[in-house]
């Protein structure tokens, strides 16, 4: 039985007068039992019905915080820890966002169809399952990838397979107990992430299922399974990226216990590049992520081990997916022996610069885009090569968008090289490029570090950090951006504020969005938002110089950063 400092004695919380009764909580329980096929939510609820039932004040807080919420579904589609009841990820929230997307389908075509891809966490081949069949039943071709794959072969099969949508399982970097339902649509969004009113309008659907049962819900087995050639033409066009035979690297390679080893494996061999040296500990599907605490790159001692390995093996460069490999992180070695992450930033900048020197090559225009938090200097590139450039919102949805895209990246570890395959942020097609860079350094004798000072001399100097507050209480969020809009800042870190843009109501051709941009004397800015999902508040500084020598500009815009992380960190506390 489930016990708490109440239940052991100590004085009883008083209860929330607006909260439901104890009665009411138990009876809608029972009816979420009732058509909940998976026995270990059934298992798990009854058990906590059980104990708030007995008197257990942390079971009925439990029970309260699962039913009197709900996994809205949204531009992320949805994502959350995975249990019994709305305010989770299981089989029945799953079943009605199927079958929501399903009647969505249906309004826009007479023959619509939909892929459908998993990674490998915790029930998400069971939700890709129940997601073919739900789709089967109500009239929707369904295809069902034919394995764990990761989210950009999964974006590249919308398009390849011409299908009306696609739904990716996943929850990405997301800490071991969540899972995720990402929605794509063809024609017209050509394999993009969906973006409102398409939201809204499936989530309308959802509802309307939300208020029957699943079990009376339509399913058929008749769905079929997509063979090899998904993914023989994923790792064709792919490969296609590498030009030239390159020059042998050693690498170090980490799936960060996900997906993306099978493929990435493929994809660097059919571009030429010996087999990487693998994390073993990590290189397989492991829905645990046993060895780190939050299977991120970006995350403390997520890296530890590939560092270790990369040190011993004297490693040329530490390549790292996230679990559904549509993320890159990347590591180096300097002068002094010791290995430095680069940011999402630099790796940004650098093939964005690839990218915009491939455009000139080939006598091609187009646009590169950005999302508002990433680093301002893939506007400079875009700008010394006459090339569009177009700011976002954050998320590869609104990037992926952007008119004559013809490459963009976010801060966030995410890029995306090669549009005219995928339209979303791809870690394995993004780490072949990186490969293809070091590997022509190489063969040049040059180092990275100085094609980081070349690009300085060239565009200038752009520097930035980023806090990233992760919250146990939610509600503090929405009070520190409140704060700031109630007392917005004169200066920080000593640099006078120029304006503050407030993005709330929306701003210029922005929706509405809790956003604030503080620009500052100098140019530098400031972006401060709540994670779309994670429960962090995320705050980003970037400053930029063009005065001085590659090193001076380096340093100058550097030091602008540190000032205003101080500041920043003092203001958000």
């Amino acid at each position: 039985m489930t016990t708490d400092a109440a239940d052991q004695g100590s004085a009883e919380l008083a209860p929330d007068a607006t909260a439901p009764s104890l009665a009411a909580l138990v009876e809608t329980a029972n009816a979420w039992l009732a058509q909940d096929p998976d026995p270990v939510t059934r298992a798990e609820l009854g058990a906590l019905v059980t104990d708030a039932a007995a008197g257990s004040t942390t079971a009925r807080a439990d029970l309260t915080d699962r039913f009197t919420a709900r996994l809205e579904f949204g531009t992320a589609g949805l994502r959350g820890e995975i249990g019994a009841g709305p305010n989770r990820m299981n089989r029945v929230l799953v079943s009605q966002a199927a079958a929501g997307l399903a009647a969505y389908l249906l309004t826009k075509s007479e023959t619509p169809s939909v892929v459908i891809g998993y990674d490998g966490r915790t029930n998400s081949d069971v939700f890709a399952t129940d997601t073919a069949e739900i789709m089967a039943g109500a009239g929707v071709r369904a295809i069902l990838l034919p394995r764990l794959l990761p989210t950009p072969v999964l974006a590249f099969a919308v398009r390849h397979l011409d299908v009306s949508a696609g739904v990716m399982v996943t929850a990405s970097h997301n800490p071991p107990r969540d899972n995720g339902y990402k929605v794509y649509l063809g024609g017209d969004d050509q394999g993009s992430q969906i973006v409102p009113p398409a939201d809204a309008e499936i989530a309308e659907f959802i509802h309307g299922v939300a208020a029957g049962s699943v079990l009376d819900l339509p399913r058929s087995p008749e769905y079929e399974t997509a063979d090899e050639s998904v993914l023989d033409a994923y790792v064709s066009a792919t490969a296609a990226l590498v030009e030239t035979a390159p020059a042998p690297l050693r690498v170090v390679y980490t799936a960060m216990h996900g997906v993306g080893w099978e493929t990435a494996r493929r994809v660097f061999a059919a571009s030429g590049f010996p087999e990487p040296i693998v994390v073993s500990e990590q290189i397989a599907p492991d829905s645990a992520f046993p060895t780190v605490a939050f299977p991120n790159p970006e995350e403390p001692g997520a890296l530890d081990l590939a560092l270790e390995l990369a040190a011993r093996e004297r490693a040329d460069l530490i390549i790292a997916n996230d679990p559904d490999a549509d993320r890159l992180a990347v590591a180096v070695p300097d002068a002094a022996g010791t290995w430095r992450r680069l940011s999402g930033n630099e790796v940004g900048l650098l093939l964005g610069w690839r990218a915009a020197e491939r455009l000139a090559r080939a006598g091609q225009h187009g646009t590169f885009a950005a999302s508002i938090v990433s680093s301002p200097g893939l506007a400079a590139v875009a700008n010394a090569y006459d090339l569009e450039y177009a700011d976002t919102l954050t998320g590869f949805k609104w990037i992926s968008r952007a008119a004559g895209l013809a490459y963009g990246f976010e801060e966030a570890l995410g890029y995306l090289v090669n549009p005219a395959t995928v339209r979303d942020k791809d870690g394995i097609s993004a780490a072949l490029d990186f490969l293809a860079l070091a590997s022509e350094l190489k063969a040049a004798g040059r180092s990275l570090a100085e094609h980081q000072a070349a690009f300085d001399e060239r565009f200038g100097a752009f520097a930035s950090s980023q806090i990233s507050l992760r919250m146990s209480d939610l509600s503090e969020i929405p009070r520190i951006m409140a704060r700031l809009r109630a007392a917005p800042p004169h200066t920080v870190g000593g640099i006078p504020v120029r304006v503050i843009e407030d993005f709330r109501e929306g701003f210029g051709d922005f929706p509405p969005s809790d956003i604030l941009r503080i620009w500052l004397d100098g140019g530098a800015r400031i972006v401060v938002r709540p994670s779309g999902t994670e429960p962090k508040l995320k705050v980003y500084i970037d400053a930029s110089s063009t005065s001085g020598t590659a090193s001076e500009r380096r340093a100058d815009a550097e030091a602008t950063v540190a000032a205003l992380d101080a500041g920043m960190r003092t203001l958000v506390a």
